[in-house]
């Protein structure tokens, strides 16, 4: 059997930079966003939808998750990872034993990426569009200082670490993001298709396990042995 290939790394790059101001995180969260509202780089591009959708979430939080960009619900509710892939998000947040409100979510893109006559149907955002709006979540990392980031799927990996490849190569290991380790797990839409296997969904609840290790966080027998193989 041919071992799996490396991803590659390729570094992203940013074409300009957030401003964060001082003040509370509440206060720097809330400056972005307005920051992100007229985000210039993402606006000239021409190829991203209106509304943006910013975060969501604990500028406290111990854990960040970061998506690709928002899509027909999010645009909708004005906020990332609703819709059935917000509420699988909740699910596994409450297999860890935590709530929506103890983390802080965001999307790498903050608009929904446009097509020609749209309506409920969307799309990946293009290297273009991640690179526009990079600024933007990095500079929320910098403020809200989560003790470890969890990329949702092969596009948020790509755009925020740089990795290119399947999201089986990415996955089970550490990388890091302005000096915070980074996890790279499916993103929970996956699970929904009709091929998201028991395997893809024990791979998915290990990288939550390894996350809530990282954290020193209390894991039951009864979680450790979710969507393992029956003997």
């Amino acid at each position: 059997m041919t071992p799996a290939a490396s991803p590659e790394v390729v570094p992203p790059s940013a074409p300009a930079s957030a401003i964060i101001i001082p003040g509370s995180k509440i206060e720097q969260l809330s400056n972005l966003r307005q920051q992100a509202e007229r985000w210039a780089p993402a606006r000239a591009l021409g190829s991203l939808r209106e509304t943006m959708v910013f975060a969501t979430g604990n500028p406290d939080a111990r854990i960040m998750l970061v998506g690709e960009a928002p899509g027909y619900n999010e645009e909708k509710e004005t906020e990332p990872f609703v819709g059935p892939a917000g509420k699988k998000l909740n699910d596994i947040l409450k297999a860890m034993g935590i709530k929506r409100e103890d983390v802080y979510i965001s999307n790498l893109v903050k608009f929904r990426p446009s097509m020609p006559r749209q309506t409920t149907n969307n799309r990946k955002p293009t290297p273009e569009e991640m690179a526009a709006c990079l600024p933007l979540v990095m500079a929320e990392i910098s403020v809200v200082k989560p003790e470890i980031i969890i990329a949702l799927g092969g596009t948020a990996a790509e755009g925020l670490i740089g990795l290119q490849g399947s999201v089986g190569s990415m996955r089970g290991k550490w990388h890091e993001v302005s000096g915070v380790p980074t996890r790279v797990t499916y993103h929970p839409s996956y699970l929904l298709q009709s091929g998201a296997s028991n395997q893809i969904k024990r791979s998915l609840w290990e990288d939550m396990l390894a996350a809530m290790e990282k954290l020193e966080m209390p894991i039951s027998e009864k979680q450790r042995s979710f969507f393992k193989p029956k003997a």
